[in-house]
């Protein structure tokens, strides 16, 4: 095996742009609702800013492919990161909710093409039989910002004030530079007129979006189901950091085994951690604390590991031609697994228990097993 993946080609460049992309993403991802609070906004008002980011996110990727067909890369990577970065200057401009609204809208258009390119990129710039490798260390690039600006940008905001995370929201326009150069590098991609084979890239994006579910649902009701900030906050950083290092690590064992191996047992680590999550906060007036702290780590593996594997089970899917599709069903697959673990779990919280809605959470993963016991035909 030769040296690490960073010498390939594009990769310092690809981990540079995605630093700062995702730097400025994850800045302003907490903060954004409290300046919309700041300037009079009621919680309902407040949880539409990422809605509104996500909401746009999603229909940006869905386009992203047919974008870099028409456009080529450089022109939709340059556009993604000035539409990401530039509207986080303007925020301090006003704090009314209808301009943050518009401008969580125009960041989520960038943050939709930097997720589908840069997962994208991946594939183009490292061959497979390293690929794994690959996603994780693009992986860590991304997870590294968010664990520490999603916990900071609070604090930062309370003891330093808005302006510095407006400051460093606008660091995804410093990464045009290197999105011009790694358009520039992968531009002759050849184009194909076949549909891409979307029926391929449903498994990956199913096993993906039940363990998003479970981890979009803890990140969001974390706090509210413990009865100790300071206990929620550590669960928390269970989940994150156990996440990161397993979407990391996770690439060297499929390069060396392939994904399959791994992908079911995953699938039943999410839901012995939600069970043991559940047994956990079964009484709201006394957190187990080893029961949250365990089952946080358990799932926050899973929630790393199978990020990596799906994806690479998705490039493995589709042909050199369809890499953008690939990536795009992925990332959607990601965010609306995100955005119905908040859903669905706080709906059935609500009429329950967070201990029943976390059993339904890992039963949404347990579905799942059949598929990832399926070993998909290779690609001819």
């Amino acid at each position: 095996m030769r040296g690490s993946v960073l010498r390939e080609p594009g990769m310092p460049l690809l981990v540079l742009m995605t630093v700062l992309g995702f730097s400025g993403f994850a800045a302003l991802l907490p903060v954004a609702p409290l300046w919309a609070v700041h300037g009079g906004a009621g919680s309902v008002g407040a949880g539409l800013v990422n809605g509104v980011l996500m909401l746009f996110t999603v229909l940006t990727q869905l386009v992203v492919p047919a974008s870099l067909r028409r456009f080529g890369w450089a022109p939709v990577l340059t556009a993604g990161m000035l539409l990401l970065g530039l509207p986080a200057a303007v925020f301090a401009v006003s704090d009314d909710l209808g301009v943050v609204l518009a401008l969580s809208a125009v960041r989520g258009l960038g943050f939709g093409v930097l997720t589908v390119t840069g997962s994208a990129l991946v594939a183009e710039l490292v061959e497979p039989a390293r690929r794994g490798q690959a996603i994780g260390v693009y992986g860590l690039a991304i997870a590294g910002p968010q664990v520490l600006f999603v916990s900071a940008g609070p604090w930062i905001v309370e003891n330093v004030g808005f302006g510095i995370i407006f400051a460093l929201g606008v660091l995804p326009a410093v990464g045009v530079i290197p999105a011009v150069i790694l358009g520039r590098r992968v531009d002759h991609v050849p184009d194909s007129q076949e549909r891409p084979p979307y029926v391929r890239l449903l498994r990956p994006m199913a096993l993906l979006l039940a363990v998003t579910l479970a981890g979009g649902a803890l990140i969001t009701f974390m706090a509210p189901m413990s009865d100790s900030a300071a206990l929620s906050t550590l669960a928390l950083l269970c989940l994150t950091v156990a996440a990161a290092l397993a979407r990391w690590q996770a690439g060297a064992f499929s390069d060396r085994y392939g994904p399959q191996a791994f992908i079911w047992p995953l699938v039943l680590l999410t839901t012995v951690g939600m069970s043991v999550l559940a047994w956990g906060v079964r009484d709201p007036l006394d957190t187990g604390v080893v029961a949250l702290l365990l089952g946080a780590t358990l799932v926050g593996i899973s929630y790393g590991a199978l990020q990596n594997l799906t994806l690479v089970v998705a490039f493995q899917a589709v042909s050199r031609p369809h890499y953008g599709s690939a990536s795009a069903v992925w990332n959607v697959g990601f965010d609306a697994g995100t955005g119905l673990g908040s859903v669905i779990i706080g709906m059935i919280a609500g009429g329950s228990s967070f201990s029943t809605a976390l059993l339904v959470g890992g039963a949404f993963s347990l579905l799942t097993l059949p598929l990832a016991l399926r070993r998909p035909q290779p690609l001819r």
